[in-house]
């Protein structure tokens, strides 16, 4: 579950109206929405924010650590606010649906040291492909 407004408030960010109604609108369980979909819901609850204040917001709040940038194959991407809880993604390779999971093991164990060429590795991104109940 995303804590993402608390988190911010915490660090001191500077709350405006645009700021708080984006926060608002990533706030959530299994949220990955594209920078325009956040726009489009932004709007129905603060009709003057603009794209550019989006698109502007989501990027401190990547740069901050506060949420999650999500490429998925060449499709538009996604923001995910569970920055601070370890997971994986499920994406639907159909309708790019994207869900949160939480699969046992450590990825980083699952890679060899013979495989890992000298590097010190530190975190690891596994994204799981499929085609979701509403595709299949």
């Amino acid at each position: 579950m995303s804590d993402l407004l608390e988190r911010l408030r915490e660090r001191g960010w500077r709350m405006t109206a645009q700021r708080r109604v984006v926060a608002e609108v990533l706030d959530g369980d299994h949220v990955h929405l594209t920078a325009d979909e956040v726009h489009a819901r932004a709007i129905a609850r603060l009709p003057e924010i603009s794209r550019a204040t989006v698109y502007n917001t989501l990027g401190e709040m990547v740069s901050i650590g506060e949420i999650i940038e999500v490429a998925t194959d060449g499709r538009a991407k996604r923001y995910d606010p569970n920055a601070h809880h370890p997971h994986q993604h499920l994406v639907c390779a159909d309708c790019g649906t994207v869900r949160d999971v939480h699969p046992t093991g450590d990825p980083l164990a699952a890679l060899p040291v013979e495989e890992r060429f000298g590097f010190t590795v530190s975190a690891a991104e596994v994204t799981y492909r499929g085609l979701c109940p509403d595709c299949a």
